[in-house]
Order: structure tokens, then C-alpha cells, then sequence
């Protein structure tokens, strides 16, 4: 068996909170139709569970990602190394205030444009983050 270590560790704590946070929006989008039958409060209640999931995930990844900064030597990158992990922090930002909007409102043009930065943010920032893995 190969060996683990603490880099290990970090790389699968993010790469787990991710999948809550972007996989769990997919999961809900799917769902959606299905939960909408099972009553009027339904939707936001299953939104409410899930929030409390999401949100710890979205604090684990934030944890993680500066935890994977400390980890690399960012003087002896590239600027196209800096610009992409630029591009990754701007989308995590975006994902992680659609969110935030999303869970605040009511209207559903701003739920929609909430939910919608949240989903894209977090799907660019998986992107980028498998870029920056292969660097």
C-alpha cells in the first residue's frame, strides 16, 4: 500500500467538503421536483437541513484551501499559476455569496440568481482547483 500523510489528509478533506457543497446543489436540483410535491414548507425545509450540511462544508473548504496555500512555495510559481489560483478565489467567492443571497431572500428571480452564482461559483472552482492540482 502506498503511504498517507497529513498532505494526503488535506487534499481528502477538501476534496470531500467539495463534493457536499457543489455535489449536494446538483443533488437538490434533482430533488426539487420530487420535494415540491411533498407539500408547500417542504422545500424549505429540506433547504434548511441541507444549509446546516453545506454551510460546515463550505467552512471545511475555506479551512482546506488555506491550508493548501501554506502548502505551496507561491514565490517559486508561475504567474499563470497565480492567476488561475486569482481566478479559483474570485469563484469560490461568488459561490459562496450566491449561496448566502440564495438562503436570504425570498423572491424568486433573486433565489434563482442566488442559487444560480452559488452552483456555477462552486463547479468553476472545482475546475480550477483540478488546474491548479496539475500544475
Amino acid at each position: 500500500m502506498l503511504p498517507s500523510d497529513l498532505d494526503t489528509l488535506r487534499v481528502f478533506l477538501h476534496v470531500v467538503a467539495a463534493t457536499v457543497w457543489v455535489g449536494g446543489q446538483l443533488v437538490l436540483i434533482g430533488l426539487l421536483p420530487t420535494v415540491r410535491t411533498l407539500g408547500e414548507d417542504a422545500p424549505r425545509l429540506v433547504a434548511r437541513r441541507f444549509n446546516v450540511l453545506a454551510w460546515s462544508a463550505f467552512v471545511v473548504l475555506v479551512a482546506t484551501g488555506i491550508w493548501n496555500l501554506l502548502a505551496v512555495d507561491l514565490g517559486a510559481t508561475t504567474t499563470a499559476y497565480h492567476v488561475t489560483l486569482g481566478l479559483k478565489l474570485v469563484v469560490v467567492a461568488l459561490s459562496g455569496i450566491g449561496a448566502a443571497v440564495h438562503t436570504g431572500v425570498r423572491a424568486p428571480v433573486a433565489l434563482a440568481v442566488g442559487g444560480s452564482l452559488s452552483l456555477l461559483g462552486g463547479l468553476a472552482a472545482v475546475w480550477f482547483g483540478l488546474v491548479l492540482a496539475g500544475a
